[in-house]
């Protein structure tokens, strides 16, 4: 059995408001505990009118607080915007909080556009180039070892991951013996290169002795095939608005949206969201065993932009059925 685990980004929807994202989000961690999912993970983005995870680490601390036994992390932070030693005392606090429980993704991409970049005030070309370095010191700090002492920080249990969509952050990954996750669910053109890079180069370490995969997987279910495929419109929409460059909130549903766009834009939706599965739990179990045997995933981190809140939290039922969990 595959372990699952749960991207949430706090999709905020038309009609609705960031205070209920995060009670939405809430509710979908205490859901994911009581299914076995694994863990769960925030996205860090910013300028995002549909997504409310900007603040990553206090959301963390949110959701952590309100669950038991699921781990919690970020999935994750785009360390080029932050200090090392930021990130070190923020999930340093979270540990000493929530002992044995947090995890701490790093990944090299801003989360964001040049504008954002700027109210950053960082200088997001130059932080990317030393995302290896920033990444050891961040792991230094935890073992005591920066150059300065993390408090909270020094000692932390948190477990860190490599994030990507590419073969740097693989080949990264490989070389510090830490596990690994891949961003398929949004941009799997170099996942099977990506894989065979981490799997091939990959030095154990003190963190893991040997490979661990994690793959983003889309999934959005419910009882029939014909409604699933309604429901997966709104996550059409919204990639198809960001692309379009008017990102906005979660749309609703709209019956025979893909079928009604260019040629050009259903060609981008096969391939952004190529790694999915969508219909019943048959569909879904069916398309989940496949795409774990082509790729031999350690894990999948389930995520699903689905308009309705309750249509949401029977997908991830769903999906866990259909895993066997």
């Amino acid at each position: 059995m595959t372990p699952l685990s749960i991207l949430d980004l706090s999709p905020v929807v038309q009609g609705s408001s960031v205070r209920q994202s995060f009670a939405n989000s809430v509710a979908l961690a205490q859901a994911g505990e009581r299914l076995g999912y694994r863990r769960i993970w925030l996205a860090e983005h910013h300028g995002m009118p549909g997504i409310a995870s900007a603040a990553t680490s206090v959301l963390i601390g949110h959701i952590a607080g309100a669950t038991s036994t699921i781990r919690v992390g970020a999935g994750g932070i785009m360390l080029p915007n932050h200090a090392p030693l930021l990130i070190a005392e923020q999930f340093g606090t979270l540990d000493a909080l929530y002992p044995g429980r947090i995890d701490l993704g790093l990944g090299r991409a801003p989360g964001s556009d040049q504008k954002v970049s700027q109210a950053i005030r960082r200088d997001l070309h130059a932080a990317s180039e030393r995302f290896p370095q920033d990444v050891q010191e961040v792991m230094a700090y935890f073992r005591g070892e920066g150059p300065v002492l993390a408090v909270p920080g020094g000692g932390a249990n948190v477990d860190v991951w490599v994030l990507g969509s590419s073969l740097f952050g693989a080949s990264l990954a490989a070389h510090l013996g830490l596990p690994y996750a891949f961003a398929s669910h949004f941009a799997p053109q170099a996942l099977s290169q990506a894989i065979e890079v981490y799997r091939s180069y990959f030095k154990p370490s003190t963190y893991l002795d040997k490979p661990y995969l994690m793959l983003g997987y889309n999934v959005i279910a419910t009882d029939t095939d014909e409604e699933a495929a309604v429901l997966a419109t709104s996550q059409q929409q919204a990639f198809v608005n960001l692309v379009t460059g008017q990102p906005g909130r979660l749309p609703p549903p709209i019956p025979g949206y893909r079928e009604s766009l260019p040629a050009e834009l259903q060609a981008h939706l096969a391939r952004t969201l190529s790694c999915s599965a969508v219909g019943s739990v048959e569909t879904v179990a069916r398309q989940m065993r496949a795409f774990v045997s082509e790729t031999g995933a350690d894990e999948l981190m389930v995520t699903g932009m689905i308009f309705d809140h309750a249509a949401r939290l029977r997908s991830y039922e769903i999906a866990a059925q259909a895993a066997g969990l």
